[in-house]
């Protein structure tokens, strides 16, 4: 039916009111409303209202939808858009209000009109009216007024359907936004209504593929309140998302309260529960499985077999598997194709190919030619143990069977392209063309990954500038790929160039792409830069994850900025995220690295109340902390708890808290640490022995020092200078100088160069035992080898020099020290005024007397006594008198002292 104009409609408004209407004329006959006005959907969206204002005069007034909604279009709300709704004289009924929400596309403008009406008639709307404006929401995928529009229904009593429940949730879990479906029903049942059973089933069904395990277990409980059956369908959906995310005791409380509900679990649960068990390293648990369902009298099927096949292979418990399978394929007349795939894939994984080439014609045997898919499963094992050739062996002789597929193809273009050789993967990619199968952005993707890595950026470019853009157009994979493999290996410039390029071509960058710049701008010193980048990231209206608020928190520690890796940490929880394990062991590990340890201690058991499952490596940074802090005993407190928790401490552990015992010479304990280590076949490193080596030697226990040497020279490990140096330290205080020197020249013989340290520590220990031209030799060689001395090098080799009486080379030596900002301690000082005195050099021993007292720097009696004894033989008396006052001043204090 074709609308009426408004002009047309006041010209009949005219004419009802002067009376002239034919009552022949077909045109406005209303015979056929004898029995009322018609329904909307009938008049095409006119709404028709009579009003008698006597027995013989009937008022007809009629408002489109049309003419409404296209009123509220003409711009936002105001007063013009009330004047000309105004102009309908007539009041709005029920069924024009929920036709106009209906045809609006916007829901302010939708709300605006809705409480326009409630004015106008004075009159709350009915449930209709309301359900219209949630569908609205609905539709236009907005929750602004969500919360108030169900509130108000909440207050009146009025009800939301199960369709407009449904709509919501619907609309919401196929735009991907599962977190605002979950608002929906969230609000709904803080205002007491009832969601619909499939808004619930719906939602548990997409949060399940986002992983999101404690809302659908919300979800879930809601159900059994409000007193829904929930299916066997949807718990199993609950079990096998708990399982997959490792939440094995979550999974298994959930199967208890099936079982403690009398309800049975059926195969499809069984098979789950094998799959996701299994295949988080749940292996027994997945056998129980299995043989509890025989027990049920559930008969296993193909699937059943297959994936405790596929866990056993997985867990390398291949004879397990190969029983299982026998077991199988006695039973079956034809061959289940996945369990010989499966089986297949389980021999190449451990290297059994001569095996898994067995079963494919054993396949055959059987009449059951092996798919493409058994070829691939080799091929993709061959390509792990990186077997190139055997791999285009099994490839031609796959041909005699089944037509190579994208996969086949991608598996060897990728196995080329990590071994670097690019010719042959375009060699591949070309027999991929005549096979009638063009490249695809995987088969890109793949070649420039594997490329990056190989570190053939220039390959891995050439294959990006070469694409076809029409045919094979880059996506976001392309991009990060390359951005990140140019980054990685120092060509940032490049990266951040092709990060522009990739704005331009309209792809819009993602969390993966800002990581990767961030963290490469940082690794190349450029931090300024990385701080840029996370501004316009923001800019640009991308919402950091915690992934990239993780790496670039490292970044910022690891760069020296302790106060802003504190504030990106406080950030993580304002933004709404919850900081991880990875966070606080990033937050911890920084502290430590700016020799902040103490605050190590409030952050542990932050996470501890937290609820965090910590992984060994959380450990090892907490247990780092506190052996840098000095809680040692909280440290092997925490050893003994990753025990407890059947985690296994690492190296790096035994490491730690050796290395900690060790510093406060509780040696026996740290001994006692490291023979555990042993006898549980950790593989011990250098740094462990060169803790006991040095421990052992700071207590004078050089026996023991040695014995530990020995032991790391017969394991085959490689001796490091520090090695050495911890060795050569006990030696020198133990004054074994002769022995040091053996260990020296040892040292060398095994190619270790010394360092500053070493020589620092021979050169101080032969000027202990006044060795003090040998201590020369040391330190010309030193100055050969262009290695800077320390302070304490400097002054032991001064103060040698000087009682040996090269004051010369002494006096030259100090001013260069000085020069290049040393400072001389009051030993170098007393050195050389008494080198300089015995040297009959008076006055410039004076001088630096003189300096001496005027830095502070205590003067020895004895020097004194040398002073003034050259002083006079100059004849400086006034000098000399000085010295003289200075020296009773010094015996006053020293008489001082001694009285009671």
């Amino acid at each position: 039916m074709k609308f009426l104009s408004r002009t047309q409609v006041l010209k009949f408004k005219s004419v009802l009111k002067c009376g002239k209407i034919d009552p022949s004329s077909k045109k406005f006959s209303s015979s056929s409303w004898s029995n009322g006005p018609p329904p909307p959907s009938e008049t095409n969206g006119k709404v028709f209202c009579f009003t008698n204002e006597n027995p013989t005069k009937v008022k007809v007034t009629r408002i489109s939808v049309y003419d409404v909604c296209r009123v509220l279009e003409t711009g936002p709300w105001g007063p013009a858009i009330e004047d000309a709704l105004n102009v309908f004289d007539e009041m709005p009924q029920p069924e024009l209000v929920v036709g106009v929400i209906r045809k609006l596309k916007n829901v302010n403008t939708a709300l605006q009109f809705f409480r326009w009406v409630e004015v106008k008639t004075e009159k709350a709307h009915d449930p209709v009216a309301y359900n219209a404006l949630l569908m609205l929401m609905a539709r236009t995928r907005s929750l602004d007024h969500f919360e108030q529009i169900i509130e108000e229904m909440s207050m009146a009593g009025l009800e939301v359907s199960h369709n407009t429940c449904i709509e919501l949730v619907a609309r919401f879990v196929n735009s991907r936004q599962v977190r605002e479906a979950f608002v929906i029903i969230e609000t709904m049942r803080k205002f007491k209504f009832r969601p619909a059973f499939s808004a619930y089933t719906t939602l548990i069904g997409a949060l399940s593929a986002s992983h999101e395990c404690d809302l659908m277990l919300t979800l879930y409980h809601q159900m059994q309140e409000l007193g829904y059956e929930v299916s066997m369908h949807v718990f199993t959906t609950l079990v096998r998302v708990f399982a997959k995310e490792g939440r094995v005791d979550a999974a298994l409380s959930l199967l208890d309260e099936l079982k403690s509900n009398s309800f049975n679990a059926d195969l499809v649960l069984y098979n789950v529960c094998i799959n996701c068990f299994g295949k988080v390293g749940k292996v027994d648990m997945a056998w129980k499985f299995f043989h509890e369902l025989k027990a049920q009298g559930l008969v296993p099927d193909n699937v059943t077999y297959s994936s405790m096949i596929g866990v056993l292979c997985k867990a390398e418990r291949l004879d397990e598997a190969i029983e299982l399978f026998e077991e199988l394929d006695l039973n079956r007349s034809v061959p289940c194709v996945y369990a010989y795939n499966t089986m297949i894939m389980g021999y190449g994984s451990v290297g059994k190919f001569n095996e898994a080439y067995s079963l494919l014609e054993r396949q055959k045997k059987k009449g059951c030619i092996p798919s493409v898919i058994a070829y691939n499963c080799i091929l993709t094992c061959l390509g792990r143990k990186g077997k190139l050739e055997e791999a285009l062996r099994i490839y031609e002789e796959m041909k005699k069977d089944a037509a190579p597929n994208f996969p086949t193809y991608n598996i060897l273009i990728d196995m080329f392209c990590k071994a670097g050789k690019l010719e042959d993967a375009l060699k591949v990619r070309d027999a991929m063309k005549e096979a009638g199968m063009f490249p695809n952005i995987m088969t890109v993707n793949i070649m420039i990954d594997r490329l990056c890595k190989a570190q053939k950026l220039d390959e891995a470019c050439s294959i990006f500038l070469g694409l076809d853009h029409k045919v094979c157009t880059p996506d976001i994979v392309t991009f990060c790929s390359l951005i990140d493999g140019l980054g990685r290996h120092g060509r940032v410039n490049d990266a951040y160039s092709l990060y522009e390029k990739m704005l331009d071509s309209g792809q819009t960058p993602n969390v993966v792409v800002y990581t990767s710049l961030i963290r490469n701008f940082f690794n190349c010193g450029r931090k300024e830069d990385g701080h840029k980048i996370y501004k316009e990231m923001i800019h640009r209206g991308c919402s950091p994850d915690l992934m990239l608020l993780n790496a670039y928190m490292d970044c910022v520690f690891k760069a020296g900025e302790t106060e802003k890796g504190r504030a990106l940490f406080e950030e993580i929880k304002a933004k709404g995220l919850i900081p991880d394990v990875q966070s606080y062991s990033i937050v911890i590990r920084g502290l430590v690295k700016a020799g902040l340890p103490n605050e190590t201690y409030q952050l542990f058991y932050e996470m501890k109340e937290q609820g965090l499952h910590m992984d060994t490596r959380a450990y090892n940074i907490v247990i780092d902390g506190f052996c840098k802090s000095g809680k040692v005993n909280k440290a092997y407190q925490l050893l003994e708890e990753m025990k407890t928790k059947g985690l296994h401490p690492t190296v790096v552990t035994y490491g730690c808290v050796i290395d900690g015992l060790a510093k406060i010479d509780r040696l026996d304990e740290a001994y006692m640490l490291f023979e555990e280590a042993k006898s549980k076949g950790v593989d011990l490193n250098v740094l462990i022995y060169n803790s006991l080596i040095d421990g052992f030697g700071k207590m004078g226990r050089i026996d023991e020092a040695y014995l530990i040497l020995e032991e790391l020279m017969q394991k085959g490990l490689a001796t490091n200078t520090h090695t050495w140096n911890c060795l050569l330290n006990a030696l020198v205080k133990a004054e074994e100088i002769d022995e040091a020197l053996v260990c020296f020249q040892n040292m060398k013989n095994l190619k270790c160069s010394p360092n500053e340290l070493t020589y620092g520590i021979m050169i101080n220990g032969l000027c202990m035992i006044r060795k003090f031209n040998k201590a020369f030799v040391f330190w010309q060689e030193m100055q050969k080898l262009r290695l800077k001395p320390n302070t304490i090098t400097y002054i032991a080799m001064i103060s040698g020099l000087a009682k040996a009486g090269n004051v010369l080379e002494a006096k030259g030596l100090f001013q260069r020290f000085k020069a290049s900002g040393g400072l001389p301690d009051s030993a170098c000082y007393n050195a050389m005024i008494e080198g300089l005195s015995n040297a009959n050099k008076a006055l410039d021993a004076y001088t630096l007397f003189e300096e001496t007292r005027l830095k502070g720097c205590h003067i020895y009696s004895k020097t004194c006594v040398v002073l003034l004894d050259a002083l006079h033989k100059a004849d400086c008396l006034e000098q000399a008198a000085i010295v003289g006052a200075v020296l009773r001043e010094m015996a006053k204090s020293q008489h001082a002292t001694r009285l009671p």
